[in-house]
């Protein structure tokens, strides 16, 4: 236990966010640490002495994405040219989704806890593509690992049929917090006439819980380094599959996308990298490589995934134990859950947006969600025992008013 208290204080003294204010909502957006905005400011400040735009600054850019690309492969367990470098989870998602070999007809299986920006783009692929959209039901899941992995595993047999083609299921649900047995879906698809792609919104899961199972395990497996990584915002990545590869075509084309960007070729029948690289467009923010590769790193410095994972669990054990002692608060889990996203509801006549402006007046952040409704409150490593008190106390006033 001692260790995990010198991780916290350790992470919490090199994040200025963390310095004002009481901090739950790193599911929407983690504290970047000092060491990682240094790193961004060097690598501007090196691309500007060598470039920026001369023969001398290339090898250096080179270095710095093909060292970020090694590493975020290595987190998600595949090799690196399956690894393509995006800016966000959605482009990462939807860039590789809009590529896939449909037919007029097939279906498409979305769980019912996927985030609006995959569902519309999904929404909007079938109405081009006159394709169907199923729902699987995974909202209702509340209980332990054990029994959620068998009720996913009984709804997606249930809602599967002969004409589905992609199944579209988050890796940690980003309202209830469960975690998806993503490598047993897998399995089960790879079982299935059609052999749908799996399409997994990996948002919540990276940086917070091992990831390398299910990414190696799905077809398209897009994430950012923003949230549990505690990197910058605007660079991610997206895991891809070996017949990803072979089977999707590139959507939004650019010079990244090509194999010879020196000129354009108009006989050229398939001008593409034939790896992860053809699903990445143009320009992209060198110096952000800089500042997740240093998140990340001082996050291996905190011990394995697993052991990480471990204390996120502790902290979001107690959290849940404390709200659901309260009066008034209903977690939306039966039990305490298996990840750092404590999702509950707060009885009286404020909203949760309500309960969000009352808590931030006081420089202590959750966040609302609108299905379910409900708030939201995250733990990671530096969360301490003295936040989660500050928001139970704080909680407990607003709901016995």
């Amino acid at each position: 236990m001692q260790w995990m208290l010198a991780v916290s204080a350790f992470m919490r003294d090199l994040c200025p966010a963390l310095q004002n204010k009481t901090y739950f909502n790193t599911g929407g957006q983690g504290p970047l640490p000092t060491p990682s905005l240094e790193a961004i400011t060097a690598s501007w400040k090196q691309i500007q002495e060598l470039g920026p735009f001369t023969t001398d600054v290339w090898p250096y850019i080179a270095s710095e994405v093909n060292s970020t690309r090694r590493l975020l492969a290595d987190w998600c367990g595949v090799p690196p040219h399956r690894l393509a470098l995006t800016e966000n989870v959605t482009s990462g998602c939807v860039l590789p989704l809009w590529g896939l070999p449909f037919a007029a007809g097939d279906r498409l299986l979305i769980s019912d806890c996927e985030h609006p920006g995959v569902v519309s783009a999904c929404v909007e692929l079938a109405r081009r593509q006159n394709l169907a959209i199923d729902t699987l039901p995974v909202k209702a899941l509340r209980g332990d690992q054990a029994s959620t992995d068998a009720g996913v595993l009984a709804a997606l047999e249930q809602q599967l049929s002969p004409r589905t083609r992609l199944v579209v299921l988050s890796h940690l649900l980003w309202n209830t917090g469960q975690i998806m047995p993503i490598a047993a879906v897998a399995e089960r698809l790879q079982r299935h006439a059609q052999a749908p792609f799996l399409l997994v919104d990996a948002a919540q899961s990276f940086g917070q819980i091992p990831v390398q199972e299910a990414a190696a395990a799905a077809d398209i497996y897009g994430f950012t380094g923003h949230k549990w990584a505690c990197g910058p915002e605007g660079l991610g990545g997206v895991a891809l599959s070996a017949r990803m590869l072979e089977e999707a075509s590139p959507t939004v084309i650019g010079w990244r996308s090509l194999r010879d960007e020196s000129k354009a070729d108009l006989s050229a029948s398939d001008p593409f990298h034939n790896d992860s690289r053809r699903f990445e467009v143009a320009t992209s923010c060198v110096p952000l490589m800089a500042g997740l590769r240093q998140s990340l790193r001082l996050l291996e410095q905190q011990g394995s995934a697993e052991a990480r994972l471990e204390r996120i669990r502790q902290l979001s054990s107690s959290c849940w134990q404390r709200l659901q002692a309260l009066t008034g608060v209903t977690p939306l889990l039966n039990q305490a859950p298996c990840s750092g996203l404590v999702s509950f509801a707060v009885d009286g006549r404020e909203t949760p947006a309500d309960v969000v402006k009352q808590l931030g007046s006081q420089a202590l952040w959750i966040r609302d969600l609108a299905d379910p409704a409900c708030l939201r409150a995250c733990t990671h490593v530096f969360t301490t025992g003295q936040d989660i008190n500050a928001l139970a106390d704080a909680i407990e006033a607003i709901s016995t008013r």
